[in-house]
């Protein structure tokens, strides 16, 4: 468990924001040091080694040049060039040999091949007029070839030989091999120097890095800060922190979001007064005639019995309340489940507008239904019921007497329709917008007269967008509403 904790701390804290602003300056800083360190050692001990080979390979051309000149070659020996090997042999800490056309050593340095038969290819390739080089890093030396070239007539320095000698002709090979234990000793010096100075720089990145992660870090906790403060509920001030945009655009979410909650506690809290006072007030109409009738002991049978009637309709008034104060708690709930079924969509709204029929009767309102075409759909039929009733129960009830309502049903290949309109009294635009809310009227006066209790809507609503729906409204005051319901046919779980 313990192993499995200290994971998690370690994935934790790579997904820090600062620990990651950290590690991209560090690793910005010292991967190129590093790059370019090598680079240095690399790209100096080549061009080392280069000047190396060029200087020894200057140096054994003049050498040709003086074999030649002292006919050294045709066996004659001379001091003076020994003693030029032996100074170059010195100077470079190398071997220098020398290979005559039948590839016999004829002059060793060292003093150890003397006499012997040298044949390599780059000794063949030495006597055709090409020189070589080649470096050997692994062991440390430079081993070249240098052809001995009559590169022009040149006159024997011995007075019994004044024959002229040909031209551009190979007369033996120079095969030298040279240290580079001098150039490695200062790569190695240079590596050291190097290598110091590359931890300095990398102790300086780490400090400008944390550095860096602080400062570029502090606006966020700024606003982490601000944030808890008004968790806390410290401030309910907007909160404003512009260094970056990204945190300007982060803050106005919140602010946003900080607005939206302040507008639903407002609207809860007058949700609360509103239930409050809608509950209150059936009662106290029934208080106020119940003590009538109290302090009237010998009040007629007739002014009981009306009395009665008042008392029922307040009862049946508040009971008609709670009952769509609890149905619009269950559209409220997220996890509320939908009983789901395939229906008759035009069957149901026939049925739904039977039983509507005779309180349209009652109001002299005519109610026509009119289907486009044979729709069937994913629905939960008790919340769809519950949604169309109200919106066609309105139209009537808020009618004008010898009026209509019109109920028309489409579908295409993805939703299905249903416009609910009617000749009535119409919406003033002013309230269109808020004709959903709870316990809104837009006529507190006529709603009270037919029974209303400005939940209707809400509850609508709430069952529509269960069904992953849309409901619209157009209206003209004085003329008549027109609700637009649209649903799915197949249900989006």
């Amino acid at each position: 468990m313990d192993k499995w904790k200290t994971i998690w701390n370690k994935i934790k804290l790579f997904r820090s924001l600062r620990v990651r602003i950290f590690l991209i300056i560090m690793l910005v800083g010292i991967i190129p040091s590093v790059v370019m360190r090598h680079g240095i050692l690399d790209n100096y001990e080549t061009r080392a080694v280069t000047v190396r080979m060029s200087d020894v390979q200057s140096q054994m051309k003049i050498l040709a040049n003086h074999l030649i000149t002292y006919s050294y070659m045709q066996g004659s020996s001379s001091d003076v060039i020994n003693a030029e090997l032996e100074l170059l042999s010195n100077l470079y800490d190398g071997r220098v040999l020398i290979i005559d056309r039948s590839f016999k050593v004829i002059r060793d340095t060292y003093g150890i091949s003397e006499g012997k038969t040298i044949i390599s290819e780059e000794v063949i390739q030495c006597f055709q007029g090409k020189s070589t080089s080649k470096h050997d890093s692994v062991n440390g030396f430079i081993e070249m070839t240098t052809p001995i070239v009559m590169t022009g007539t040149a006159s024997s320095q011995n007075p019994n030989q004044n024959q002229k000698q040909e031209e551009n002709t190979v007369y033996g090979v120079m095969l030298t091999s040279v240290s580079t234990d001098s150039i490695a000793m200062s790569v190695e010096i240079f590596s050291r120097k190097a290598l110091i100075l590359e931890f300095i720089m990398i102790f300086v990145i780490l400090g400008i890095a944390a550095a860096f992660s602080n400062m570029l870090m502090r606006p966020f906790a700024r606003v982490t800060q601000a944030i808890n403060d008004v968790k806390e509920g410290f401030s309910d001030e907007e909160i404003k922190v512009s260094d970056y945009v990204e945190t300007e655009h982060i803050l106005n979410a919140f602010n946003q979001l900080i607005g939206r909650m302040k507008m639903l506690d407002e609207s809860r809290q007058e949700f609360v007064a509103n239930v409050s006072h809608e509950l209150k007030t059936p009662l106290t109409s029934v208080k106020v005639l119940a003590d009538s009738l109290l302090q009237q002991p010998d009040a007629p049978v007739e002014l009981y019995q009306e009395f009665m009637v008042d008392i029922t309709n307040e009862i049946d008034r508040e009971s008609k309340i709670i009952n769509d104060l609890l149905s619009l708690v269950k559209m409220d709930k997220k996890a509320a489940e939908m009983n789901i079924t395939s229906v008759h969509i035009n069957e149901l709204l026939e049925m739904i507008l039977k039983r509507l029929r005779p309180i349209a009767r009652k109001q002299d309102v005519e109610v026509v239904f009119e289907s486009i075409r044979p729709v069937t759909a994913e629905v939960d039929e008790v919340k769809f019921t519950l949604a169309i009733s109200n919106l066609v129960e309105n139209a009537i009830k808020y009618n004008k007497p010898h009026g209509w309502v019109k109920v028309l049903l489409d579908a295409d290949h993805q939703f299905f329709t249903i416009d609910i309109s009617d000749s009535g009294v119409g919406i003033a635009e002013e309230s269109i917008e808020y004709i959903f809310e709870r316990f809104y009227r837009t006529d507190k006066s006529h709603s009270r007269e037919i029974g209303g209790t400005g939940l209707g809507l809400a509850i609508t609503r709430s069952a529509i967008l269960m069904h992953r729906g849309s409901v619209k409204v157009e209206s003209v005051e004085g003329e008549g509403t027109t609700f637009c319901v649209k649903i799915p046919l197949s249900f989006i779980g």
